[in-house]
């Protein structure tokens, strides 16, 4: 494989630190139902892409085989079921328990790769599953305590990581062949035309929302989305899907720091104790299934 022009573990930790930021414009954003905001989020994303893609990488489309035509429309529409869920979860649980709870995608992407390419659990990966699903129980039956829909919004928030598990194991395969901005454009693209038919359906307003409702769409558009989720779907032609998601596992972290800040919000004990548990089970997960990448020296990627 030849060299990446950017160290794909630096995009990694940019990437992580971008989508750090999104929970809280979100929970800013409090006027907006969630599919409205991830429906402009992901929309102002792909007009800001369309002048490049059209000019510079029109003439990919044609050259993608079929398959990668269908994995790209389902990693789309998983990408807005997941935007769907964690968004709406976040109207119902804290910041700090949402984001951890979504951070459990590492688990589920190894039990994908398990089901679809074969990969073996070995005795430290079921354990440090055991451990990180230990403290996220501590997290709902924390959040049960304060109030049914905080655990509500912890359960939407779980199945925000499978969707967004699958959306990046679809993408692994196609990053293999297509460039990082056709793909990346086709899947905001299919996740926004997804997203508008929801809207439609149950009927959001599209407008008459605040005037900072659309700065908060527009900083979603560029940090969390094109720092965040493109770097990820960037670094994936170079690392697996389980190592994307584990590098995820520091989101938390910034994410709770800033809604501290930001928001007011107050770590709960059970928050505290089940976070740090599902943190350290899930670093004990990357010890337990790492790999080593076989990025080797040679011409640079030009993209």
């Amino acid at each position: 494989m030849r060299l990446p022009p950017f160290n794909p573990y630096a995009a990694v930790v940019i990437g992580v630190i971008s989508v750090s930021t999104s929970a809280i414009l979100v929970k800013l954003a409090d006027q907006a139902p969630a599919a409205i905001i991830a429906n402009y989020r992901l929309l102002i994303a792909v007009l800001l892409m369309a002048p490049l893609v059209l000019l510079k990488y029109r003439e990919e489309f044609r050259l993608i085989h079929k398959r990668d035509w269908l994995f790209s429309v389902l990693a789309g529409i998983f990408l807005a079921l997941h935007f769907i869920l964690w968004f709406e979860s976040l109207n119902y649980t804290s910041v700090a328990s949402s984001v951890v709870l979504v951070t459990l995608q590492p688990i589920f992407a190894f039990l994908g790769t398990y089901f679809f390419f074969k990969e073996r659990f070995s005795p430290g990966a079921v354990i440090s599953m055991l451990i990180a699903l230990f403290g996220s129980i501590i997290i709902s039956w924390g959040d049960f305590q304060i109030s049914g829909m905080a655990l509500f919004g912890d359960i939407l928030a779980l199945f925000g990581a499978i969707t967004v598990t699958v959306y990046f194991l679809f993408g692994q395969r196609v990053r293999r062949s297509v460039s990082l901005m056709t793909y990346t454009f086709f899947v905001y693209g299919v996740s926004s035309i997804t997203l508008l038919l929801y809207n439609l359906t149950v009927q959001n307003d599209f407008f008459g929302y605040p005037s900072d409702h659309w700065l908060l769409f527009i900083a979603l558009a560029i940090f969390p989305t094109f720092l965040g989720h493109t770097l990820f779907n960037w670094a994936l032609r170079w690392l697996s899907t389980s190592t994307i998601s584990m590098g995820i596992v520091f989101e938390p972290v910034g994410a709770t720091i800033l809604a501290y800040f930001i928001l007011d919000e107050v770590v709960t004990w059970t928050q505290l104790l089940g976070g740090t548990i599902v943190i350290f089970g899930l670093f004990l997960f990357i010890l337990s299934t790492s790999r080593k990448p076989s990025v080797t020296i040679a011409e640079k990627e030009h993209e």
